[in-house]
């Protein structure tokens, strides 16, 4: 009887084990804010469940969100984890191509991109630094008079005799005024203020989906960043331009690849929105959308581990689906909510994994779109990071 109790003691405390480990699990994985569109959303893992009562009340005809709640998970369905918010929200279709398209950005400000040293009397001195201006800062103004491009910096600042500026500038969404003093430097015979900007860029990327409600436009998943600086580019205005593949730089272990595409003249629309979840922008009326096939956006709780399939554009015969499999899923990572390999042989012998060009390129699964790949993952092509598409539709609406 002793070694009965024993062993049933020992099992539960076992048991009592396993449940606190996933209790505690829970909590960390599971996300503080949930999309419900009806109860087959309400389970993440199969074993964390929000309330069958409140994943019911959903508005299937709106695609808008209809609604929050607070609620909380539950192990089995029985033993609570955590709170979070329950968002409501109906079916939403978009269109989805899987084309790369052109991107062409002028930034609201002008980027300080670097700084340079300047020899005075035999000694260096770097004026814009010495004046508190940063790189990664936005020019907003000078004197007063507000600048939006390099060229206009760059005429008021070699314009002078050496008197002091006021330069504005835009740093961490808080604005602040340096006094800017040029030096004279005798190699030039010139003052000089040692700061160097940018006002502009241009790249690849996919089309992750086309909103026919809305007319938005949404793709790479991540933001355009200053390709020295690091800093994501404040948007003025930008536009988005078919392109055509003329060439695949395969990706290697040593090196990522690229697509290498030529810049048409028709316009797909404007770009008005670069933030870390992708950028966004309203398509013209005349966007060939004849290519997209329409797919109903998933919640990420549909997401699972497995087979998926992506849409993208690696030469001239236009958008392709290719296999592909999703080997993890983060729920509380804002933008890293997925990883996924590459595993079609046809794809991979084209351009060796993911290359630049491809964030963006949209990843169905189950007959849904579940999001979007972002980056690859640096020293192994196969793998890349992905997005959930329920993300970019928030950022898109807002």
């Amino acid at each position: 009887m002793k070694n009965i109790i024993r062993i049933a003691d020992m099992l539960t405390a076992i048991a009592l084990t396993v449940v606190f480990t996933f209790v505690i699990l829970g909590s960390f994985l599971m996300p503080d804010r949930l999309v419900v569109r009806g109860p087959q959303d309400r389970e993440i893992g199969k074993i964390y469940s929000v309330s069958s009562k409140t994943a019911a009340s959903v508005d299937y005809q709106s695609a808008q969100s209809v609604g929050t709640a607070q609620d909380e998970y539950r192990l089995f369905g029985i033993i609570p984890v955590k709170s979070t918010q329950i968002v409501r929200s109906g079916v939403k279709k978009v269109l989805v191509s899987g084309q790369p398209f052109g991107i062409k950005l002028y930034t609201n400000g002008v980027m300080v991109v670097g700084s340079k040293d300047i020899y005075v009397n035999g000694k260096s001195v770097n004026p814009s630094r010495e004046a508190g201006i940063a790189v990664g800062d936005i020019i907003v103004a000078i004197n007063g008079v507000k600048v939006y491009s390099s060229d206009e910096v760059e005429k008021i600042l070699n314009d002078n005799s050496g008197r002091d500026y006021l330069i504005k500038v835009k740093r961490n969404e808080k604005y602040k005024t340096f006094r800017l003093t040029p030096v004279f430097a005798e190699s030039e015979n010139a003052y000089k203020a040692g700061i160097w900007v940018r006002d502009s860029t241009a790249g690849i990327g996919t089309v992750t989906f086309f909103d026919p409600l809305t007319k938005s436009v949404a793709a790479l998943g991540h933001p355009i960043t200053d390709v020295d600086t690091g800093e994501i580019m404040p948007i003025l205005n930008g536009e988005a331009v078919e392109t055509t593949v003329s060439s695949v730089i395969k990706s290697s272990s040593e090196e990522t690849g690229s697509l290498c595409c030529d810049f048409l003249s028709a316009s797909i629309g404007s770009l008005d929105k670069n933030t870390n979840r992708g950028i966004y922008g309203k398509y013209t009326e005349n966007t060939d959308l004849s290519v997209c096939c329409e797919y109903e956006v998933a919640s990420p709780q549909e997401a699972e581990k497995g087979f998926a399939q992506i849409i993208c554009t690696v030469d001239e015969s236009g958008p392709k689906v290719y296999s592909a499999e999703i080997t993890k899923i983060s729920y509380t990572d804002e933008v890293k909510n997925m990883i996924i390999k590459i595993t079609d042989r046809d794809l991979i012998e084209k351009t060796g994994g993911i290359v630049q060009g491809m964030s963006g390129t949209p990843i169905i699964q189950n007959g849904k779109l579940i999001g979007a790949i972002t980056h690859v993952i640096v020293n192994n092509p196969l793998k890349g990071y992905a997005i959930f598409a329920q993300t970019m539709i928030e950022e898109a609406q807002d």
